[in-house]
């Protein structure tokens, strides 16, 4: 493993987080525009939730007896919160919405512990499929942005954005190559400055941004209002909840075998709690819920750096920017395609991690193929088209259109029916160890 000065995890810290900025700032720009919120609301909106991710991203690493799984994980806003949340404070009213985010938090920690008996249920058929889904689902995220971001917009796929976005993953790969020691770690960093810089002689960099957002701002509990709790809104944000931490278990199972470390009940536990936690203060804050960023799990791969020290520095540095609006605009300066262009090669080396772990199952057994193939074909045709359950009832969309949770689903089932009690045996587990063991040499 690789070790950094205090410089460099800086410059790793940068790097993180302008993997995840645009999708941490996406959710609050997408619910205040849709409920209306004037310039000022949206400011602190935009900011304090940067701040929280900073926040949320400490309670996970500072790991104690009560919460933290203490891996190199960032917290972000999760976005299938969106939708639901939009039609709460549509419906009903803003305080309602954050009423049932704290209602919601207190939620994933009081079941954190029961839910945390999941691992049994994920021997590593089941693993190496989810990680494999949760790149190849992200993948079209990052094709889009490269296009422009937004495929109804008359420029979506100009040649000066697919040129700046191919151009960004030539020049990641050339210095993830060529480059020696520290250089090839920062590679996606250094492919969007560089990336950036080009496309401003295209004009595709706009300072606006900056000159609009005010110089502070301080976070302030309850600023759009005292929370109320409504039971069926309240219940909506659960079942949000519930679709977190299933996807959040393949993060962390992700990163368990990146850092060839065993991930037990209490890590889960613990890793749920700190999400819980991070969910209240989301809602007393007035931001959103907040989950593990499954984009930062790609560039600790490429990387090479698997240290906290440089999620740390992430943090400070997004608490600081959501007290710097001006500063924190910096990030949002990066053009959607430069952007696509780092998360095409982010994405895929999340699925080529799970296709490593997939190397090493017994796919002599059948049951092991029908595991595999029938679950990367669901979760990638429901992340294709999630309004194929658009007759369902609401509740049930909310679970079943979600490629990765669709997968996970499928891949446990699957594998308990068709290995009933010994697909949570001893064995089992004896073989993730196993699997762990090569990979890492």
């Amino acid at each position: 493993m690789k070790k950094t000065n205090n410089s460099q995890a800086a410059l790793l810290g940068l790097q993180h987080l302008l993997a995840m900025y645009s999708g941490a700032v996406a959710v609050p720009l997408l619910i205040g525009t849709a409920l209306n919120f004037n310039t000022q609301q949206m400011t602190y909106l935009v900011s304090i939730d940067i701040f929280m991710c900073g926040l949320a991203t400490f309670l996970q690493l500072m790991r104690n007896r009560y919460f933290g799984i203490g891996l190199p994980v960032v917290l972000g806003c999760a976005i299938q919160a969106v939708e639901p949340l939009k039609m709460i404070g549509k419906q009903f009213t803003i305080q309602t919405m954050y009423g049932a985010i704290i209602v919601a938090g207190i939620f994933v920690w009081l079941i954190s512990g029961q839910f945390s008996k999941v691992k049994r249920l994920f021997p590593p058929v089941v693993t190496g499929t989810l990680i494999t889904v949760i790149g190849l689902t992200l993948i079209p995220i990052a094709v889009q942005n490269i296009g422009g971001g937004t495929a109804t917009t008359s420029d979506f796929g100009a040649l000066k954005n697919i040129g700046v976005g191919f151009l960004t993953v030539i020049l990641i790969l050339a210095i993830q190559v060529f480059a020696r020691g520290f250089l090839s770690s920062i590679a996606v960093l250094l492919g969007l400055i560089i990336g950036s810089v080009i496309a401003a002689f295209f004009g595709m960099v706009s300072l606006d941004p900056i000159k609009e957002a005010a110089w502070f701002h301080v976070p302030q509990p309850f600023y759009f209002g005292v929370p109320h709790f409504e039971w069926s809104s309240s219940l909506t944000m659960i079942i949000i909840a519930l679709v977190s931490m299933v996807e959040s278990t393949g993060v962390y199972f992700a990163l368990g075998d990146i850092l060839n470390k065993k991930i037990t009940e209490q890590d889960l536990k613990q890793g749920y709690r700190a999400e819980g936690l991070a969910v209240i203060l989301g809602g007393i804050f007035n931001t959103f819920p907040y989950t593990t960023f499954s984009q930062n799990v790609g560039l600790l791969e490429l990387s090479g750096i698997k240290t906290k020290r440089p999620i740390y520095w992430s943090a400070g540095l997004l608490m600081l920017l959501g007290l710097l609006p001006k500063a924190g605009a910096l990030a949002t300066m990066i053009p959607t395609p430069v952007l696509g262009g780092a998360m095409l090669v982010m994405f895929a080396m999340i699925s080529v991690q799970g296709i490593r772990i997939l190397a090493h199952v017994d796919f002599s057994d059948q049951r092991n193929v029908l595991v595999v193939a029938i679950s990367v074909g669901l979760g990638l045709g429901v992340s294709v088209y999630p309004s194929i359950f658009q007759d369902l009832p609401k509740t049930l969309q909310l679970f079943l259109g979600n490629g990765i949770v669709v997968a996970s689903l499928s891949s446990v089932i699957l594998n308990l029916v068709f290995k009933g009690k010994q697909a949570t045996t001893e064995n089992e587990t004896k073989e993730t160890g196993d699997i762990l063991e090569k990979i890492e040499d």
